[in-house]
C-alpha cells in the first residue's frame, strides 16, 4: 500500500495554519499546525524537521487511497492552480480534526475530574488530621 502525505498552508484569520494529511496502509490521519505570520518555505521545512515527533495526529480513519494515473503535465499544472485557489480543508480533514478535538476534550475532562477528586481527598484528610489533633488537645 502506498504512503502519501500532503501539507496545505492557508490563512484562517488571524493565523496561518498548515493541515498535514497522511495516508498510510489504508489509514487517513490529519494534523493541524498553527503558524504565526506567513511562513516561508524554509521555515516550514525547518519546523517539520524539528517538531515531527511532537505532531499530534488525529485518530486514524479507514480510507482507500485512489491510485493516481499518469497525468499530462499541463493538466497537472491546472489542477495545482485550482488547489491554490481553493482555500478550504477537505471534508475528511475536517472530520479527522473534529475527532481529534473531541478526543482531546475528553482527555482534558478526565484529567480535570481526577485533579478535583484528588484535591477533595486531600482536604478530607487534612480535616480528619485537624479533628484528631483537636481531640488530643493540641
Amino acid at each position: 500500500m502506498p504512503i502519501k502525505s500532503s501539507l496545505t498552508i492557508m490563512f484562517e484569520a488571524p493565523f496561518w495554519i498548515g493541515v498535514y494529511e497522511r495516508y498510510d496502509d489504508g489509514q487517513y490521519e490529519v494534523c493541524k499546525i498553527t503558524f504565526g505570520a506567513e511562513p516561508k518555505d524554509y521555515e516550514v521545512y525547518e519546523f517539520l524537521l524539528k517538531n515531527w515527533s511532537k505532531l499530534k495526529f488525529s485518530p486514524p480513519i479507514k480510507s482507500e487511497l485512489v491510485e493516481e494515473r499518469k497525468i499530462n503535465p499541463k493538466r497537472k499544472q491546472r489542477e495545482i492552480n485550482g488547489q491554490l485557489q481553493d482555500r478550504g480543508m477537505g471534508t475528511k480533514a475536517q472530520q479527522a480534526l473534529k475527532l481529534q478535538h473531541e478526543q482531546n476534550k475528553l482527555e482534558r475532562k478526565c484529567k480535570n475530574r481526577e485533579q478535583k477528586e484528588a484535591e477533595k481527598e486531600r482536604k478530607y484528610v487534612l480535616r480528619q488530621e485537624k479533628k484528631k489533633a483537636k481531640h488530643r488537645g493540641r
